[in-house]
């Protein structure tokens, strides 16, 4: 049998992917649901559905998620200096839905107030975390945003969980 290096190994494996099986399987990981809100590039509040959530580090105290380069609102998100990221609440689904579509007035029947840097904060969520953005990376067909956290919530409410394509409650 012929040897294949590790990085021939690893183009072979990639580049035969199925997209769609591919997306089945990292669906097969349960993850909470945020919604990331901001002021945009021409002072409009933003705000979109987001699982792509994770802690970093808690000494300095950052997260991340990430922003798919086509997003409607990608150009708001990359130059905010700030955002917001809430966990919703398990009784919070009709938000996730509404943060997910696009267009329109996002916050329309919403609920929030605004914090100092004039981020929207959603109310009654899980938690919130308001960040300053520290770092952006290069993530293939997202952007990979690392924000450093300068104030958070923790209601203590139990979170709304995503789960092979559907929510889910604890």
């Amino acid at each position: 049998p012929k040897l294949m290096s590790a990085k021939n190994i690893h183009d072979n494996a990639t580049s035969s992917l199925d997209p769609m099986a591919l997306r089945n399987a990292l669906g097969s990981f349960a993850t909470g649901i945020t919604v990331v809100t901001a002021i945009g590039k021409d002072g409009q509040r933003v705000g979109m559905t987001a699982n792509s959530f994770n802690s970093v580090s808690l000494t300095p105290a950052l997260v991340l998620w990430s922003i798919d380069k086509a997003s409607n609102c990608f150009d708001d998100f990359i130059q905010a200096e700030h955002y917001a990221i809430h966990i919703l609440s398990a009784d919070q689904q009709s938000i996730s839905d509404q943060f997910a579509k696009s267009g329109g007035d996002k916050f329309a029947g919403i609920h929030c107030f605004e914090n100092s840097a004039g981020v929207p904060i959603l109310s009654k969520c899980s938690a919130y975390f308001e960040c300053n953005t520290e770092h952006q990376y290069d993530g293939g067909d997202h952007i990979i945003l690392v924000g450093k956290v300068s104030n958070f919530v923790d209601s203590g409410t139990e979170p709304l969980i995503f789960y092979r394509g559907e929510y889910k409650k604890l």
